[in-house]
């Protein structure tokens, strides 16, 4: 469960490393909780360094500190309960970052990611990560 002021890790190869969550944008259902597969909106708090021979790379770093950007939870600390009855929980937080048109941002996760993200419609980052619980 993310809500105001979590933070999450970055899996994915955008730059960013932390980011911390302001709003979770979804129905009222859960009192502004999100869990895995909600889109949030986060601040990136840290990113790796920019230096000028990466600036002008095809690759360059596409965040920076202080950026707001959208992203999708993919994993949890807090355990969550599939329908067959298993609890599955993560040792970390941490999020896939997306552009305004809800696309990754990154070309790469380097993580695993909950395999419940198949079934809120983020198939493209399971396809991508290298395994899915």
């Amino acid at each position: 469960m993310i809500g105001l002021k979590g933070t999450l890790n970055v899996i994915d190869n955008s730059g960013a490393l932390l980011v911390e969550c302001v709003n979770v944008l979804k129905q009222k259902v859960n009192n502004g909780w999100g869990g895995v597969g909600d889109e949030i909106v986060c601040v990136v708090k840290r990113a790796r360094p920019i230096t000028a021979a990466a600036a002008l790379s095809a690759t360059a770093v596409k965040v920076r500190r202080g950026d707001v950007r959208r992203a999708v939870i993919v994993r949890t600390k807090k355990s969550v309960r599939r329908p067959d009855g298993r609890m599955v929980r993560f040792d970390d937080n941490a999020a896939v970052l997306l552009n305004n048109k809800r696309e990754m941002l990154g070309t790469r996760i380097g993580g695993v990611v909950s395999a419940d993200l198949r079934m809120k419609g983020w198939g493209k980052i399971v396809s991508l990560a290298p395994k899915a619980i």
